[in-house]
């Protein structure tokens, strides 16, 4: 999955445009995994996203908007490699809420899981995130 992991980091630092106007990328991520509806950069776009390049590419992928739909995607796995899914919780571990990157590496000591994302911090970026947020790591296969 490592081709996954290097085809989005082309679009590192792709950001939401502040204002009125929207960054046209974005936008046609939506468009392209079913969801034209979506005119805007501020709706979550993490998963929309992950679903963009696994498309591209030929992988599985949720076809959702939502970030815990990839726990239903891939295999289940414990011992996660540099180009994997992560799917993090977010505001509350039992909430329909959370986030969706691919994994790049842990910090064992400091128990902190790096990940590239969209929308993390409003753009395509390299976030560490505390490894007791994570749901789940997964693997997929092209279909």
């Amino acid at each position: 999955m490592t081709d996954l992991l290097l085809e989005i980091l082309q679009y590192y630092g792709l950001r939401e445009i502040v204002g009125k106007q929207h960054n046209s990328e974005i936008v046609k991520m939506f468009a392209e995994v079913g969801y034209d509806q979506i005119k805007d950069d501020e709706t979550a776009w993490c998963s929309a996203l992950l679903n963009y390049y696994c498309m591209k590419l030929g992988y599985e992928r949720s076809g959702k908007l939502t970030a815990r739909s990839w726990l239903n995607v891939g295999e289940v796995i414990e011992e996660p490699e540099m180009g994997d899914i992560v799917i993090f919780w977010r505001n509350n571990p039992n909430s329909w809420e959370g986030h969706v990157a691919i994994y790049i590496s842990e910090d064992k000591d400091l128990k902190i899981v790096y990940s590239l994302g969209g929308n993390q911090g409003n753009m395509l970026s390299v976030k560490p995130y505390h490894k007791s947020r994570v749901l789940g790591y997964r693997r997929l296969k092209i279909i």
